[in-house]
């Protein structure tokens, strides 16, 4: 079931709100093999069980905020592994239940977020952090539209729009959600003060200003660092409520298909983000359940 209260009512009320962490990562460690291309999104059909484990361990972690499977999830990938649209379909309202089950049996509030992911994600070539694809806003928008279309249907809490790495892609997600009837999220990955394509953040916040179904804005799959600047431009920038889940700090190597370099996430830095207007805040890739444990316990303290 559904909790009682909105999401977006919380939001507006200026609760803060813990996401989950990675769900590749403690698909990993749970022993599952993600070498697929279709990513996390192939145990939907193979070991939906996992996943529901996965979300499980999150909710066990403190996480009020259960983000779906579905990041990798698309009909053209489901395709090439031979499903058809309509076993597709299925799967994709599946990942919504699978979330809505773990959290129901928390005994508290956990919403659930249906994962967008973006054009790049289905190619599987590390091109969600480049963008510029070389499709246009209209072409983008149809790609996106039906599997939208499908987890609104599946009634989650909110649509993740989530590591989107261009303008170009936010304006065609945004339209393809429009009329949905679902809020929305959406959340930029991004290099500095711009987004992976190099447009200045503050414009690609911007988009979003005018949008009464985006609920929150903000980053995700980003390097720590990157985030502080991030939540305060995207507050003033919008005025709305700001969601942040940034990776632990190390690099992804799409060729080697695998992370490099140390961890640099520091759960301590909730309390600046929740100043700064963050209420979504989460972590992403590798970032597990200790990391989320660790923002739950920050973000319960009333200090500084």
């Amino acid at each position: 079931m559904p909790p009682a209260r909105t999401l977006p009512g919380v939001l507006a009320a200026g609760e803060t709100l813990v996401l989950d962490g990675g769900l590749s990562n403690q698909l990993r460690a749970q022993g599952c093999d993600l070498s697929d291309a279709l990513w996390s999104a192939r145990l939907l059909a193979d070991a939906p069980q996992q996943i529901e484990a996965a979300h499980a361990a999150y909710v066990r972690a403190g996480a009020q905020v259960l983000i779906t499977a579905s990041y990798q999830a698309t009909f053209e990938g489901f395709e090439r592994r031979g499903i058809g649209r309509g076993r597709a379909a299925e799967l994709m309202a599946g990942s919504v239940e699978l979330a809505r089950r773990a959290a129901g049996r928390s005994g508290r509030e956990v919403w659930v977020a249906a994962s967008v992911g973006p054009y790049g994600a289905m190619l599987a070539d590390g091109s969600e952090y480049r963008g510029r694809y070389g499709a246009t806003v209209r072409e983008l928008e149809r790609f996106h539209r039906p599997r939208v279309e499908t987890l609104a249907e599946a009634a989650p809490d909110a649509l993740a729009l989530e590591t989107v790495p261009d303008t170009d892609e936010a304006e065609a997600m945004l339209g393809a959600v429009r009329g949905s009837g679902v809020p929305v999220w959406l959340s930029y990955t991004v290099a500095g003060e711009r987004t992976r394509a190099g447009q200045p953040l503050a414009d690609a916040f911007a988009l979003a200003a005018g949008e009464d179904q985006v609920v929150a804005v903000g980053v995700n799959c980003c390097d720590p660092a990157d985030a502080d600047r991030a939540v305060e431009m995207a507050a003033a920038v919008t005025g709305k409520p700001v969601v942040v889940y940034p990776n632990s700090g190390e690099v992804w190597d799409a060729a080697a298909r695998g992370w490099t370099g140390q961890g640099t996430f520091d759960a301590a830095r909730a309390g600046y983000w929740r100043r700064a207007g963050a209420r979504l805040v989460g972590g992403c890739c590798r970032v597990g359940p200790s990391g989320i444990s660790g923002l739950a316990a920050a973000l319960a303290s009333p200090g500084p």
